[in-house]
């Protein structure tokens, strides 16, 4: 017995539509395929939600709902969700206490520590902008004492200007009589966090944990000299490259020229050809 498409469709709540036209993917779905894989190659710590930012800035119109789809659907790594942490202590140097408010208005440092492949440590001295989260030096050393981190504040101050505050834990380097009394004399006010309450440099922390996760913990550096090089090719790709999910998944200075200071010398850090063309021109 024959009976009408119509009625089929109507019997059966589907939309006559349905049976005309041919279900197919996007045509571009295989390109998209292909660049996401190689951006998750290039950038292994990197999820979709800033996968999805770098494609924006690649010139593809997509969503990051598209994205995550091709993602999951691919296998790609997926960085795990960081548990909540409670702010326990609130001290007047805390960032819960006082929030940066424009670019200069606070400035944060702290020591991360590195080891080379010959297994003698090295120490690195990162500063940072609060407000915009750009990196403003990354000072490479084996050794790093108070009369580096005035050197090092002094020639940062001289090309950018001096902030308002400074941020920082109540390390020896920090608390020492001379760089407080400089920085008094230059009308930058210190902010010490409690002792133990890492939280309360937040946006530090946050940094630090970004340059060892993306960079320390993936490279082998065969010297001190190399070290730098890389460490300072980082730095430049996170401030004019690297989506920041807090600023709208974008970089905090994308237009920033770096100014002419050997903090760590430069280099092309496993980027593009024309990033590594960028990062050598500077």
């Amino acid at each position: 017995m024959l009976v009408s498409e119509r009625r089929v469709c109507r019997v059966l709540g589907q939309h006559r539509s349905t049976q005309r036209k041919v279900p197919r993917g996007a045509d571009d779905e295989a390109a998209l395929t292909e660049d996401i894989i190689e951006l998750a190659k290039q950038y292994g710590r990197y999820g979709y939600r800033r996968v999805t930012a770098l494609l924006h800035a690649a010139g593809w119109t997509v969503n990051h709902k598209r994205v995550e789809r091709i993602w999951r659907r691919e296998g790609l790594k997926e960085p795990q969700r960081q548990p909540k942490r409670g702010r326990l202590w609130l001290n007047d140097g805390s960032c819960i206490r006082l929030r940066p408010e424009y670019a200069g208005h606070v400035c944060a440092y702290d020591f991360v520590e590195g080891r080379p492949h010959d297994g003698r440590k090295f120490r690195i001295l990162t500063i940072i902008d609060e407000f915009s989260r750009e990196c403003l030096a990354l000072i490479v050393a084996r050794k790093l004492n108070h009369e580096d981190v005035l050197a090092a504040l002094a020639e940062l101050f001289f090309w950018r200007g001096p902030p308002a505050h400074i941020r920082s834990d109540n390390g020896s380097e920090f608390i020492a009589g001379e760089v407080r009394k400089w920085l008094g004399k230059i009308g930058v006010k210190t902010l010490y966090i409690t002792p133990g309450s890492p939280w309360e440099n937040g946006y530090n922390e946050s940094f630090n944990g970004s340059l060892r996760d993306e960079l320390l913990n993936g490279e082998i550096f065969y010297s001190l000299a190399e070290a730098r090089v890389l460490i300072e090719a980082w730095r430049r790709h996170y401030n004019t490259v690297r989506p920041h999910s807090s600023l709208g998944y974008r970089p905090p200075a994308p237009e920033t020229a770096t100014p002419p200071w050997p903090a760590s010398g430069s280099a092309s850090l496993h980027l593009r050809p024309a990033m590594a063309k960028e990062a050598i021109m500077h």
